[in-house]
């Protein structure tokens, strides 16, 4: 007994040491800190019937005969095989004809793929048949035009690798007679090549299609799914499913076929959706309801012609699968994709919203923002400016507001409601019976009025010299059942023509390098940012209230969003009433809550729609915002990294986060707020993993007071907080 204690003792400091350094170790390789060593490629085996797809972080085999069919999704980080099954590379409908794309048919269970199966699975002779494949290099899918202050290091296009699987027409589709006389030969003339892109230090792909129309003849492509994954379930549950049981599996899914939400999830309803997989018969579910089947496509249309000699390319596809099921872990992989795929999110311009738009008024907000340091002024919806209005004058007075903010070092630029209104004259779109638009209202923006309205939007931009957009109410993804519009047929491609139309008109201004200001998830079709996610009539509550709602507004928002992806505001005038009592104007006599108000957004990365007048009204009011700005442009590399979310404001104690980038000089800087009428000394503990920070940390505050703290193993210091009543301090980490 006593020997056996004595070995334990013994073993006990070689253990700690043997599990520091695998956790060491674990942390030297994961990308969330160094991504450099991921780099994407793709390998063929020895016997050229196999490519692999991979980063070192996820990869996808894809068998290449007797057809081509994807037979491995396999997460590296974790080990985990993500694919239970084979299904088609993508479904098309063609002139009626519903056609698989690649593919394997014969397995007999669906709730795993053993490999020494694959090699039993069959061709589908009447899928359409692989013929080849290309590897090669991403190409930017819409310029970026790089105009503005962004996050350092980021690309464009990003770096990675393509993979191209090129398939003909079957011999034999099931729908047609196999009778020489009867078969639509000229059909079969038609290409369908499925792409990929592989991302360097990124467990991510992006995936979509084109159809070449290599006939004589116009086809119509009537629906088309351009991924399916057989993944493993979330949860297996035998009776009717939970809300758990409901949960898909953990990855995350979004198209740039985005619409009608400030959130993927909620934008993203229209271009795919979980479903049961009526091959998993040996689910436990008694009902075969477990959502464990991808698809991803359009559910209306696209319906669109292709004709003879083009080529058709569907939206993009980009799935990210999770290594951990940990919030914060999982937000960050969200953030990194984002910077990887749509890094313009990263632009974060300080701005101001007028509300007038006199030359006057326009020239006096233009020298405030040029001495306070702020680099945006947009003329704010109830300015009384109005792009819309075709008259020589308007586009007169736009080129000499331009010019003279443009002498001062200010982007200029205004606001346009497109959606969430009537039009009338039959220009409107047209639903069933019962039914409404999202917004209650909204033109088709493929009716007459649609496109002229986008004709002017184009013009407007090409000559004015404004280079940002506020564009209110975007489209949200009505379809119209109208058929007298010009721009669409009728129900069937009118969603597809309307986001063609918009999403067309953003790329064009990123590539321009005009910002956007736009309150949906228009990121990967060239928006820079949308509502952080906000309740307008907080706004005009007490102003005690608006700091705790602007704090918790910016902890909620940012589990998704990089700080630069979403905007707050500052009431400076009354907005929708509330009155003396939710007004900072005259700003000089509430110094105290306008300092509160620009800490709360600065220095968690956050840019405010500061909506007035005026940014000051005295001296010492101009002394103020132009320091706050200052020390915000000081630290701004790291204020506009990723947070890591500490305690969320209550205003029954203080509230935190932590910014965090292993890349920077600052790796670190936590920030403290206190809503308490007296000052607040204590010990924060903060977990620095994800400055890839290891053994010390030298911290400093505000008076340059430095100090060195020793790092836990579980990555962790305790800092020596004091933050002063109704205050914000601040703790760089380096």
């Amino acid at each position: 007994m006593h020997q056996g204690r004595s070995h334990q003792f013994i073993l006990l400091p070689f253990v700690l040491i043997f599990i520091g350094c695998i956790q060491g170790s674990a942390r030297a390789g994961d990308w969330l800190i160094n991504s450099a060593p991921y780099t994407a490629r793709v390998d063929v085996n020895k016997d050229g019937n196999e490519l692999q797809l991979t980063n070192g972080l996820l990869r996808r085999t894809i068998r290449l005969k007797p057809n081509a069919a994807t037979v491995a999704l396999d997460n590296l980080n974790t080990g985990e095989s993500l694919l239970r099954g084979v299904k088609p590379e993508a479904v098309v409908e063609i002139d009626g004809k519903r056609l698989n794309v690649g593919g394997l048919v014969g397995q007999s269970n669906y709730a795993f793929l053993r490999p020494d199966s694959i090699d039993q699975l069959k061709a589908d002779p009447t899928a359409f048949q692989f013929v080849g494949y290309e590897v090669g290099k991403p190409v930017e899918r819409f310029a970026w035009k790089q105009t503005r202050h962004h996050a350092p290091g980021v690309k464009w296009p990003p770096e990675g690798v393509t993979l191209r699987l090129d398939f003909a027409w079957p011999s034999q589709p099931a729908n047609e007679t196999g009778s020489e006389g009867n078969t639509n030969t000229q059909s079969r003339d038609i290409l369908v090549s499925v792409h990929y892109e592989l991302y360097n230090g990124l467990p991510c792909y992006s995936k979509w299609l084109t159809i070449t129309n290599k006939t004589s003849s116009p086809v119509r492509l009537n629906k088309l799914t351009s991924e399916i994954l057989a993944v493993v379930e979330r949860a297996s549950e035998v009776d009717e499913l939970s809300i758990e049981g409901r949960t898909p599996p953990n990855m995350h899914v979004e198209t740039d076929m985005a619409f009608g939400g400030m959130m993927a999830t909620g934008a993203n309803r229209r271009s795919y959706r979980w479903v049961p997989d009526p091959d998993f018969a040996t689910q436990v579910n008694y009902e075969k309801k477990t959502p464990c089947l991808l698809e991803v496509g359009p559910d209306l249309g696209p319906a669109q012609e292709i004709a003879p000699g083009s080529t058709f390319e569907s939206f993009r596809t980009w799935i990210l699968p999770f290594d951990s099921t940990d919030r914060e872990r999982c937000g960050l992989a969200l953030r990194r994709m984002y910077r990887v795929i749509a890094p313009w999110t990263t632009e974060n311009p300080i701005m101001m919203h007028l509300v007038a738009s006199n030359e006057e008024a326009v020239r006096n907000a233009v020298d405030q923002c040029a001495e306070t340091g702020f680099e945006m002024l947009i003329l704010s919806f109830g300015s009384g400016f109005n792009m819309e209005n075709e008259q020589p004058s308007t586009l007169e007075k736009a080129k000499t507001l331009s010019a003279y903010a443009r002498s001062k070092g200010i982007q200029i630029g205004s606001y346009s409601l497109l959606a969430s209104r009537a039009v009338g004259g039959g220009n409107d779109v047209e639903m069933p019976a019962g039914e409404k638009p999202v917004f209650g209202n909204s033109p088709c923006l493929e009716s007459a009025w649609g496109q002229h309205y986008f004709e002017r939007l184009y013009q407007f931009h090409r000559e004015s010299g404004f280079t940002l957009l506020e564009h209110d109410g975007s489209y949200p993804g009505d379809f119209c059942m109208s058929e007298k519009h010009p721009g669409h047929h009728g129900l069937d491609d009118s969603r597809w023509n309307q986001w063609r139309k918009i999403s067309d008109f953003y790329k064009w201004c990123r590539g321009q390098g005009f910002y956007l200001n736009v309150p949906d998830h228009y990121f990967l079709s060239g928006s820079s940012k949308t509502g952080m996610g906000y309740r307008e009539t907080n706004w005009s509550l007490p102003r005690d209230q608006q700091v705790i709602h602007t704090r918790q507004n910016i902890f909620d928002g940012t589990w998704q969003k990089l700080p630069t992806m979403g905007w707050m505001f500052v009431p400076l005038t009354e907005y929708q009433g509330g009155g003396a009592a939710a007004t900072i104007e005259p700003l000089k006599d509430h110094l105290d809550h306008y300092g509160r108000m620009l800490d709360s957004n600065f220095a968690l990365g956050i840019q405010a729609c500061y909506r007035g007048p005026r940014l000051y009204d005295t001296d010492q009011t101009r002394d103020l915002v132009k320091s706050k700005v200052a020390w915000f442009k000081a630290h701004r590399e790291i204020l506009e990294s990723d947070l890591i979310h500490g305690r969320r404001a209550d205003a029954r104690d203080i509230d935190w986060m932590l910014h965090v980038n292993p890349l920077a000089k600052e790796k670190g800087m936590l920030v403290v707020f206190n809503p308490l009428d007296k000052p607040v000394t204590r010990n924060l503990k903060v977990n620095l993993y994800y400055t890839g920070l290891t053994d010390k940390a030298s911290v400093h505050d505000g008076n340059e007071k430095l100090t060195t703290l020793p790092i836990a193993r579980d990555y962790t210091i305790e800092i020596p907080v004091e933050v002063p009543a109704n205050g914000m301090s601040w703790y760089v980490i380096e």
